[in-house]
């Protein structure tokens, strides 16, 4: 049941562990570097909105999760497979605005994590979090406009496509990207949980 208030704001901030069927979420520390090191190929850290790490090593990984940690109005935490323990990506409030009821949700999964249950299970964990604990009205994401993957997984999620912020970031390279915006309000969230329930129970 989704409070009628929201929690306080200090809550907003804490990272609990978050457990679901096939992964489990919990703080981003840079223990979780050398697997996201191992895993991660240039063209998922070409397309990372906040740059990625400075060269494929973990010391750069954790250097970069540092980074991340340290961003304001930013939680980060580590997705893990739950029976083996292997971090196979980061999912974040990428933005906090408590007094607004709202919070972004942005994603970065390891190739080898991509395509099943992982994806749908960890936005399920972290929007149940928002909408039904932290008291949230809006979880909306910000999706590079080249990304043809993420687009699918956010029309598939059943989020409403806003708009497009044009040349709204500069990334790694100097290059502009566009931002496509996309939300799910408090009264949508019951079909989009249900969705997300289906999917992680026939991927699983």
């Amino acid at each position: 049941m989704t409070p009628d208030a929201p929690a306080p704001e200090a809550e907003w901030f804490q990272t609990p562990t978050l457990t679901g069927r096939q992964v489990f979420l919990e703080g981003l520390t840079e223990s979780h570097a050398p697997d996201l090191c191992a895993g991660a190929d240039d063209e998922m850290v070409r397309l990372l909105s906040r740059g990625g790490p400075s060269e494929a090593t973990p010391a750069a990984w954790a250097e970069y999760i540092g980074r991340l940690n340290a961003l304001p109005q930013r939680i980060n935490f580590a997705v893990r497979r739950v029976e083996s323990g292997v971090t196979v990506g980061r999912i974040s409030y990428s933005e906090i605005r408590w007094a607004d009821r709202w919070v972004e949700v942005g994603t970065m999964l390891l190739p080898a994590a991509q395509g099943g249950a992982v994806n749908p299970e960890a936005k399920l964990l972290l929007m149940a979090r928002a909408f039904e604990v932290l008291g949230a009205g809006r979880v909306q994401f910000k999706v590079d406009a080249r990304n043809a993957r993420s687009l699918r997984a956010m029309h598939k999620l059943g989020a409403v496509q806003e708009g497009t912020l044009r040349q709204y970031q500069v990334v790694s390279g100097g290059y502009a990207r566009d931002s496509v915006v996309f939300s799910v309000l408090r009264g949508e969230w019951p079909a989009v949980r249900a969705g997300l329930e289906a999917r992680v129970a026939a991927l699983g």
